[in-house]
């Protein structure tokens, strides 16, 4: 019973609340508030998976949300310039990309630790967004290809919630089942020997920190494509909030390690807190502080990884 609750028990308490609030909080459990609910997960889970997988390499990402809006206001530039859909997409991603290669090279080549080093990089793209936009947001019409991306939807499920579940299947094949994968989990958990053992700490490193500017590019393209508006700051909201997500998913399946399922759990389980909340009328700030709980109570319970990521130099 104690390894049950230790690895599962968080989820459980999860799956509590759920039903918690499908009794005690007016129509939270109408299939349009649950969709509702699952499409808004989906842009906080691409956020956090892409943190997780720097995180799996024992490497930081603070700049991810700001690297987020500054993939934003960049595809909404390039759609609004009337340029193909198909490009504001790329270049929504390659910037995201492009970022995250940054972080990994000032954390791999320049020795700079990833704590400090995304911090800069959070500073760089939240100066550029406000550059390229003068701090005004990109609205207008929108190609409907592009914000179909967002808005559409199959078999009834909004469209983001799709692109999570490749998103999150990618991210669990390349973890669990490839040799890359297996390196950049050594890499995370005993960078020397791994590093004595032949594998290029240095590029797996990299990688992680690539992927989460990728996943912060995607998470850009779809908020856009979403709400048909691109802000310098529209991603800002979600900081913490995918913070959040990954140290609530260290305390489940596989306690005290980053893991893209416990990612998962962990940004639907305060989704759902958040959305059950609102619809029974509790003020707003009570969200940001149990989210500071959260925060705390879970690097207490699990979080040596996001430590030694967070403290060495």
């Amino acid at each position: 019973m104690r390894d049950f609750l230790e690895t599962y028990g968080t989820a459980v308490a999860g799956l509590a609340l759920v039903i918690f609030f499908a009794v005690a909080a007016p129509n939270f459990a109408a299939p349009g508030n649950l969709l509702g609910v699952l499409k808004e997960t989906s842009f906080l889970a691409i956020l956090a998976v892409g943190f997780t997988l720097a995180l799996i390499n024992a490497e930081l990402d603070l700049s991810v949300a700001d690297v987020a809006s500054l993939s934003a206001v960049v595809a909404g530039a390039l759609i609004q310039g009337g340029h193909p859909v198909i490009l504001g997409v790329a270049g929504g991603l390659l910037v995201g990309l492009a970022c995250g290669l940054g972080n990994g090279v000032a954390v791999t080549v320049l020795r700079v630790p990833s704590l400090i080093a995304t911090l800069g990089m959070a500073a760089i793209a939240r100066g550029l967004a406000f550059a390229l936009t003068d701090g005004v947001s990109f609205v207008g019409r929108w190609p409907t290809a592009y914000t179909g991306l967002g808005r559409g939807s199959w078999l009834g499920v909004p469209a983001p919630v799709w692109w999570l579940v490749a998103v999150v299947l990618g991210a669990l094949f390349l973890v669990k089942w490839t040799r890359t994968g297996a390196r950049m989990t050594a890499t995370g958990e005993a960078g020397e020997s791994a590093r004595l053992a032949g594998i290029d700490i240095r590029a797996m490193k990299c990688l992680g920190l690539a992927l989460a500017g990728l996943l912060a590019g995607a998470t850009a393209v779809l908020l856009t494509a979403s709400l048909s508006s691109a802000a310098p700051n529209m991603a800002g909201d979600y900081f913490l909030y995918a913070i959040a997500s990954v140290l609530l998913g260290m305390t489940m399946f596989e306690p005290g390690r980053a893991n893209v399922p416990g990612t998962l759990v962990g940004a639907l389980t305060l989704k759902v807190l958040g959305n059950g909340l609102v619809l029974m009328g509790a003020p707003y700030y009570v969200q940001d502080i149990v989210l500071g709980v959260i925060i705390i109570a879970s690097v207490a319970v699990s979080a040596t990884v996001l430590k030694k990521a967070a403290f060495k130099f």
